[in-house]
């Protein structure tokens, strides 16, 4: 499926689309990312384990949390783990470029990723991120829903790798994304 913009009018239709592909395909897992939580609270009781991934303390500014507490404790009582940790793809190379400018490997992947949509480029990321947290099974194809901004614009199937075999990384199949890059 192929939203005709891309952004957060496309928010429920894209978790349909992948609580219906989640459903075909019998895959119990479902990654998220979330930066306010309002998403992840879309997959509450959806009858799937669910993940939500958030930014990093200290994304916005030092020391802040972009997701608060409140949310955060809503989400976990209704069995929704948040996973609060720096970005597969930014991490220290970001601090390096900041700091010295250039480019480094993974703001190359990232962006290599990025010619399919930054909603593809977050699946792959939040995958990966989960599964380094011990958050999905390895080995297991998930489902992974992320965005181009606020909301939910992009939904792929994949079988994630560690952060250290990243390139062991499968997208299985792209169930909705924007055409709108």
């Amino acid at each position: 499926m192929y939203w005709e913009k891309k952004g957060p009018e496309n928010t429920d239709r894209t978790i349909e689309a992948a609580l219906k592909r989640a459903a075909e395909l019998d895959i119990g897992y479902i990654v998220v990312a979330s930066s306010s939580g309002n998403t992840a609270k879309k997959l509450v009781n959806c009858g799937r384990n669910v993940v939500c991934v958030s930014y990093h303390v200290g994304f916005d500014k030092p020391g802040a949390r972009r997701m608060d507490e409140q949310t955060m404790k809503e989400l976990n009582e209704n069995g929704i783990p948040v996973l609060v940790t720096t970005h597969l793809l930014a991490g220290v190379d970001r601090a390096v470029r900041n700091k010295f400018g250039g480019v480094y490997p993974s703001e190359i992947m990232a962006q290599t990723l990025r010619m399919l949509g930054q909603g593809v480029k977050v699946c792959v990321e939040i995958s990966g991120m989960a599964l380094d947290a011990g958050l999905v099974p390895y080995g297991e194809e998930i489902i992974a829903i992320g965005g181009s901004g606020k909301g939910a614009d992009t939904a792929a199937v994949i079988v994630p790798a560690h952060s250290n075999n990243f390139f062991d990384t499968k997208v299985k199949e792209i169930i909705c994304k924007p055409r709108e890059i």
